[in-house]
C-alpha cells in the first residue's frame, strides 16, 4: 500500500496489486554496442526477498543502478508501488523517499562520526527512525563518536547499511551488503533483514512493523539461500533462471549430486552460467 507519509507521484499503472512493490518489464541497456542488460523482466512483492545472482559483468549492478534511478535505461518499463516511472524527476523524487540503497561502492564523509553520519542521512527524508536506534541495532554503540575514517571495513559496511535503513524504507536494494563483515555480524544482519522483509522487525521506539521488499545481489550462495524467497540468475545480461532456491536445485540439478551430497544453489549457478564464483 502507498504510505501517506511518503507522498507518491501520479502516473499510469502497469500492475494493479498493492503488494507489488516493483515490476520490471523488458528492461534493456547497452554500452558502446554491447548489451549489458537484455530484456529483463521481474516482479518483487511485499514480504519477499529476491536475490539477483550472476558472475562479474553479468549486468547485476547495472540493473540495480537503473532501478535506483542512477542509470537511464535504453528501453523497458519500471513500476514502483503501482506507479509507472520514466525519466521524470518528479516521479523519482517521491519514490526515492521509500527506497533504501546500499551501493557496491560508496563513500562517506570521513571526518563525520557514526552518529553524525546517520543524522545527516536521516535529514534527507521526511520520516524515519532515531539514529540512536540504528547505532544500537547495528552494534555500533562503542563507535558512535568515532569518525568514519577510523572504522574498520566491516564497521563502515554496517554504517552504510544503517544509512539505507534510517528512513524505514518500504523497498531495499542491497548490492553485496555483507562484503567485509565477520561471520557474527553477517549472521546478525541476515536475521535483521529477514525480519524486516517479513514484517516481524520492531524498532525499539515501537514504530508499527510492516513487511518490505528486498532486492539483493551477492556472490554468496549461502546468503542467497538463507535470505531469498526467489532467486534470479543472470549471465551476459540475460535472465537465465528464476525461482525458489529449492525449486531451482530440483529443476536443474536434482536432489543429489553424484549421489554423494545434496544439490545446492551453487550447483545451479555453476551449471547455468558456466562460471566459477568470483
Amino acid at each position: 500500500m502507498i504510505n501517506p507519509q511518503h507522498p507518491a507521484p501520479t502516473g499510469p499503472t502497469l500492475v494493479k496489486d498493492p503488494k507489488v512493490l516493483l515490476h520490471v518489464k523488458g528492461l534493456c541497456k547497452a554500452y558502446q554496442g554491447r548489451d549489458v542488460v537484455q530484456n529483463l523482466s521481474l516482479t518483487l512483492r511485499q514480504g519477499e526477498c529476491l536475490a539477483l545472482l550472476g558472475p562479474n559483468g553479468a549486468g547485476k549492478t547495472t540493473t540495480l543502478g537503473i532501478l535506483e534511478g542512477l542509470i537511464p535505461a535504453d528501453s523497458g518499463e519500471i513500476e514502483f508501488f503501482e506507479i509507472k516511472v520514466g525519466s521524470d524527476k518528479q516521479h523519482w523524487r517521491g519514490i526515492k523517499q521509500r527506497l533504501g540503497v546500499v551501493l557496491q561502492e560508496s563513500s562517506l564523509y570521513k571526518r563525520y562520526t557514526v552518529e553524525e553520519t546517520f543524522r545527516l542521512f536521516r535529514s534527507f527524508y521526511t520520516t524515519g527512525v532515531d539514529p540512536a536506534e540504528l547505532i544500537s541495532v547495528l552494534d555500533l554503540t562503542e563507535k558512535a563518536g568515532t569518525q568514519v575514517r577510523h572504522l574498520s571495513g566491516g564497521q563502515k559496511q554496517r554504517v552504510l547499511i544503517g544509512c539505507a535503513l534510517v528512513h524505514d524504507p518500504d523497498l531495499l536494494f542491497l548490492d553485496e551488503p555483507t562484503t567485509g563483515l565477520d561471520p557474527h555480524h553477517r549472521r546478525a544482519l541476515w536475521q535483521i533483514l529477514t525480519q524486516l522483509v517479513t514484517g516481524e522487525w520492531r524498532w525499539p521506539s515501537g514504530k508499527p512493523p510492516k513487511p518490505r521488499g528486498l532486492l539483493l545481489t551477492t556472490h554468496s550462495m549461502e546468503e542467497a539461500a538463507f535470505l531469498a524467497h526467489n532467486v534470479a540468475i543472470m549471465d551476459q545480461g540475460r535472465l537465465v533462471a528464476i525461482g525458489g532456491p529449492r525449486e531451482l536445485v530440483d529443476q536443474h540439478i536434482g536432489a543429489k549430486v553424484v549421489e554423494t551430497r545434496e544439490g545446492t544453489l551453487e550447483d545451479v549457478y555453476l551449471k547455468l552460467t558456466g562460471h566459477p564464483l568470483l
